[in-house]
């Protein structure tokens, strides 16, 4: 398991669950984002989440397949 760490910039309290994995390296733009969260395999606290523009807040762990994103 690749553990991730992502600190969100100070003026925003959320990102959409589609940048987050494009800001981190694991899509190569939004719309690949989109894409790996309609395949089903992106779980945010532990449940499958398909709304490709969920907001992502401190605290939340985004798993994808073998890397898990927590968000700080």
């Amino acid at each position: 398991m690749k553990i991730i760490e992502f600190t969100l910039e100070p003026d925003r309290d959320y990102v959409e669950l589609n940048q987050l994995i494009k800001l981190v390296g694991l899509a190569g733009s939004g719309g690949m984002g989109k894409a790996i969260v309609a395949s089903g395999i992106v779980t945010v606290n532990g449940n499958i989440e398909l709304r490709k523009t969920c907001k992502i807040v401190a605290g939340n762990i985004v798993r994808i397949e073998d890397h898990e994103i927590h968000v700080l």
